[in-house]
């Protein structure tokens, strides 16, 4: 049996990014209540939910939609990190490892997408011959 999508490394380092985003996001101020703070969450969410479900899907082609979902929410989280830092919520060194976390996830899901791109090379070379 194959392994499943929290064997994977990329999910793996995803989930410590949104357990780190929404401990950061409980100590945002009181106004962003409604605006960055679900925001956020739910960037963060998207990452280790789409890799789940491209996991779970029937293709190749269907998995690689989902992390590129999945690198699309690790970019608007560190959009979010900006805005953080734009708005004197956080210094710049604190957050930087959050930010260096992201970039982690980011090369984990570009490497797994490349992975799948030469699963899918492969596979089309086989039906083709």
């Amino acid at each position: 049996m194959g392994k499943g999508f929290e064997d994977l490394e990329a999910y793996q380092e995803a989930r410590v990014l949104r357990q780190r985003v929404y401990r950061l996001t409980k100590l945002l101020p009181r106004e962003e209540r409604f605006i960055l703070f679900p925001q956020m969450r739910k960037a963060a969410l998207s990452v280790t939910n789409c890799i789940a479900e491209g996991h779970g899907s029937r293709s190749y082609r269907h998995n690689i939609s989902y992390l590129y979902r999945s690198r699309g929410s690790v970019c608007e989280l560190q959009d979010d990190f900006n805005t953080c830092e734009d708005e004197a919520y956080f210094k710049k060194e604190h957050l930087d490892d959050i930010r260096e976390q992201a970039e982690k996830v980011l090369k984990l899901i570009n490497g797994y997408i490349a992975y799948l791109k030469g699963r899918l090379d492969t596979q089309k070379h086989q039906e083709a011959s």
